[in-house]
């Protein structure tokens, strides 16, 4: 376990000033959990049991050279959970273990490999606080573009031998997240850097975060969507959808202005 009850919010619910919850979701990529009026919530873990597991995907190209998941299955290996108050975005991106071992396809004669996922449940410490609703998206990620390269020059912030300033290496400045016409564009080593740098003009959605927004190509997709593209058979298996349980205090009293 990763995580566990902040000793001041344990104190409280000892003390009868807050109460513990869980809020378990999953299988689809949007669920909102509830805030009372009157009340907030301070999420302090959660365990996240990855979309992915059960089914297995066959490939009778093995050979010893590098090759690529199926993208059937590489969906999975990158997944992301956000949370939303109102007013602050979380995201958590994780990969997720792909387990592939070789064989020989005795019908075919060829060597061939298994690919299948690892969706062992992760457990991660937060500290969300929230007097709203907050809103949960979980989503697979396929692609990314990796949109500008530039070397990183020597600055007070980026000393030469220490960092990649100076470096002859052209390291990617720009990811695009998203849909292609409006992606989120997670810029480095900052936005502001991006400019000052001479990277080029900032991009309209520049970002300090590497997070990706809904989009079924280049993008977040609904994992449930994901399986259905499949038939009934992988999205009805409870085994291949994903299943996320939040930890949560509940005080029923307006937050404080101060909150740690």
């Amino acid at each position: 376990m990763s995580w566990q009850i902040p000793q001041q919010i344990e104190l409280d619910i000892i003390a009868g000033k807050a109460e513990y919850r869980t809020f378990q979701t999953g299988v689809g990529g949007q669920s909102i959990l509830p805030v009372p009026p009157n009340a907030f919530a301070v999420v302090f873990g959660y365990d996240f049991s990855p979309a992915g597991g059960g089914f297995t995907i066959y490939n009778n190209l093995f050979t010893p050279t590098p090759r690529i998941v199926p993208d059937q299955l590489r969906f999975f290996e990158t997944q992301q959970i956000s949370f939303y108050t109102g007013t602050d975005f979380y995201p958590f991106v994780h990969h997720i273990n792909t387990n592939s071992s070789a064989y020989f396809d005795t019908i075919n004669s060829v060597p061939s490999v298994v690919h299948e996922i690892d969706n062992t449940p992760i457990a991660r410490q937060v500290y969300i606080t929230s007097p709203k609703d907050i809103t949960i998206t979980v989503g697979l990620i396929l692609t990314i573009d990796p949109a500008t390269t530039g070397a990183i020059p020597i600055t007070n912030r980026t000393p030469a031998l220490l960092t990649y300033g100076g470096s002859p290496q052209t390291p990617n400045v720009q990811t695009d997240f998203g849909p292609a016409l409006t992606p989120i564009q997670f810029m480095q080593p900052s936005p502001n850097d991006f400019q000052a740098f001479g990277f080029g003009l900032l991009p309209n959605n520049a970002n300090g975060q590497a997070f990706a927004t809904p989009d079924a190509t280049r993008g977040l997709l609904d994992p449930s969507v994901h399986l259905n593209s499949f038939g009934a058979t992988f999205s009805e298996a409870a085994a291949a959808n994903y299943f996320l349980c939040l930890h949560y205090a509940l005080y029923t009293k307006t937050i404080p202005e101060q909150r740690g």
